[in-house]
């Protein structure tokens, strides 16, 4: 049944992907009703987590980052599938990197530094892995779930490796980034994902208690790569800028925790900064911390 579901939503998907910008948001607007007002999907994992993480807000305020939210969150949905047939010319345009980004990557490619990067799922992720395979000199590695739906895994595998991007299973990070250690380049860590409590970090992030991925700190010690944390910024709707921000150029010198507590309180800037455009439909404090007794 996956396999017959597959084949009858390919020719629709690249159909979608063929749309004009302007035709693609006025389907993203009709996907948002039906979305939003017919299905309400996770609409009270999105408000809780929203005035979980807001408290000073009033209701109204809540309610409207909501809407928001969801009226991107179709829009990040349609323009993933715009991947299968946008020009490199068109990607660019679309989600640029500053120059003073531009300028790290160069630095570091030109000093022979592999690095790590992390962000979270804010903006268009997606695009700014495709951009950066298309500016930089680095051969960009990024850490994945795959699906389990073969068919669909092969669809989002294509679209994430169109213009050079290289995708690593998350069971297989430390393993192939060690295989990789003869060739410069950049790994990328989407950290914002609720991990196990057992092997978290907890923080308080967006007022919250929040065990956070210790893995990435990890890897980028073991491997001492600069740790870069990257922010995609949403400047108009279809538009994104994508910034970078050194934070240590020797992760094997810092403390336990200092680098987690870091990108995730970058993140939280992010999010407070734009806050519709993060993915509030996941379910991030789902785990608690157990009590010391």
């Amino acid at each position: 049944m996956s396999a017959i579901a597959y084949y009858l939503l390919l020719p629709l998907i690249y159909a979608l992907s063929l749309l004009p910008f302007r035709v693609l948001y006025l389907v993203s607007d009709a996907v948002y009703v039906l979305l939003y007002y017919v299905m309400g999907y996770r609409k009270k994992v999105v408000l809780q987590n929203l005035r979980n993480s807001f408290p000073e807000k009033s209701d109204a305020e809540i309610q409207r980052i909501c809407k928001d939210f969801y009226h991107y969150l179709c829009d990040l949905f349609l323009e993933t599938f715009k991947t299968l047939t946008i020009s490199k010319t068109a990607m660019v345009q679309h989600c640029s990197f500053t120059p003073a980004t531009l300028e790290l990557f160069n630095r570091l490619e030109a000093e022979k530094k592999s690095a790590v990067l992390v962000m979270g799922h804010k903006g268009n992720w997606e695009w700014a892995g495709n951009t950066f395979s298309i500016l930089c000199r680095q051969q960009l590695y990024v850490i994945y779930h795959p699906l389990a739906n073969k068919h669909f895994n092969g669809l989002m595998y294509r679209m994430r490796t169109r213009f050079g991007t290289k995708l690593i299973a998350m069971q297989d990070t430390f393993r192939d980034m060690v295989q990789n250690r003869g060739e410069v380049n950049a790994t990328a860590f989407i950290a914002d994902q609720a991990p196990q409590p057992k092997t978290a970090q907890w923080l308080n992030f967006l007022h919250q208690d929040t065990p956070v991925f210790k893995g990435t700190e990890k890897i980028a010690q073991k491997m001492n790569y600069p740790v870069v944390y990257v922010t995609v910024q949403r400047e108009k709707r279809g538009y994104y800028t994508v910034s970078a921000e050194l934070l240590t150029a020797t992760p094997a010198e810092e403390k336990d925790g200092a680098i987690t507590s870091a990108h995730t309180r970058k993140l939280e800037e992010d999010i407070v900064s734009q806050p519709a455009t993060w993915l509030w439909s996941h379910k991030r404090w789902k785990h608690k911390r157990t009590a010391v007794i």
